[in-house]
């Protein structure tokens, strides 16, 4: 009877067993379906978080982009006759607001101004690079020349050195404050040398180029004396372009001193005493009483909004790709 007891109950417990596993089988079946729909909620959600992204940022895009023009064309339009003022204030470099491709843009549309009588271009810059201040000094030749009756004159407030004379030297006339710091007509280049403190630090310096001269301006070597010589040399060379330009664009009213070229800065007292400029004035008494027209428009050139976001949303996605795409190769310098 125990044997027959015990075989009865057994096909008892295992129905019992597999109702079971087919509750939870079903249970199984209900938090992957509930798992699964909530993960298909996240992913719509995204994709219309994502959207809804995307157009307010159209929406801002477009907004800048219509408003930006007028916004940059605020004051640089005048119906009566006026004299053009454009900023040239602070480093002289690429991609800067004293850059070459701000200072050109504006002297073209005050040149291209029918209204303009005369263009002050007002000056406070302790100068920077040679080349962006060759391409505005020569911007300003041209346009003189397209544009013989709109004369150009130079106004220096605080300081007008090296590269900021040199852009300078190429209008009509200039003219600063008896105090106001002028020249500085030289070039520089500076570094330092750290062979000894490696030395000193027991750190040993790895470097592999190819060609001989290719690492001349390494900061961890010895300099070598055919590679500084050579280094001035170059210095020289932009020197005397320097010079050759200031020469033409002052002509006879440079006056012979010894230290004119040496990159010394002179006051504007002595500045008007060596030719360096023709006068004292500041911006207002020159469009008073030389131009002769007191209404000043300003052209000055300056980064939109619109420019300004659209340049760092475009130095990110080109960082993005070079780290995603490996650009990050050798570089010639």
């Amino acid at each position: 009877m125990m044997s027959q007891d015990k075989w009865t109950d057994g096909p008892m417990l295992n129905r019992d067993q597999a109702q079971a596993g087919a509750n939870n089988v079903k249970a199984w079946e209900l938090i992957e379906r509930t798992m699964l729909a909530s993960v298909q909620e996240q992913r719509r959600a995204r994709r219309w978080g994502i959207f809804f992204k995307l157009l307010i940022f159209i929406y801002l895009f477009g907004g800048i982009a219509l408003f930006s023009p007028l916004l940059s064309m605020e004051g640089a339009a005048s119906l009566e006759p006026h004299t053009a003022v454009i900023e040239l204030r602070g480093p002289i470099a690429d991609q800067q607001e004293a850059g070459a491709d701000n200072l050109i843009t504006s002297l073209r549309e005050a040149f291209e101004d029918e209204n303009t009588r005369g263009i002050v271009l007002r000056i406070n810059s302790p100068g920077g690079s040679p080349v962006q201040s060759g391409y505005v000094y020569d911007e300003i030749v041209r346009l003189r020349g397209l544009y013989p009756d709109t004369r150009v004159y130079a106004v220096i407030t605080d300081l007008g050195a090296s590269g900021a004379y040199y852009i300078a030297a190429a209008a009509d006339e200039i003219y600063a404050d008896k105090a106001s710091l002028v020249g500085s007509i030289g070039v520089t280049a500076a570094g330092f040398g750290f062979v000894e403190t490696l030395d000193k630090l027991g750190v040993e310096r790895r470097i592999y180029a190819s060609g001989e001269h290719k690492t001349f301006l390494d900061p961890f070597q010895p300099e070598r004396p055919e590679e500084t010589e050579f280094w001035q040399d170059v210095l020289g060379t932009v020197h005397q372009q320097f010079i050759d330009q200031v020469k033409a664009g002052r002509g006879d009213r440079l006056k012979e001193h010894p230290d004119m070229f040496s990159g010394l800065i002179w006051s504007g007292e002595q500045a008007l005493e060596l030719g360096l400029i023709d006068g004292f004035g500041s911006t207002s008494q020159v469009a008073r009483e030389v131009v002769g027209v007191e209404e000043l428009v300003d052209f000055t050139h300056r980064e939109s909004a619109f420019e300004r976001f659209a340049r760092q949303i475009g130095a990110s996605m080109g960082n993005t790709l070079s780290t995603h795409l490996g650009l990050s190769a050798p570089l010639l310098r």
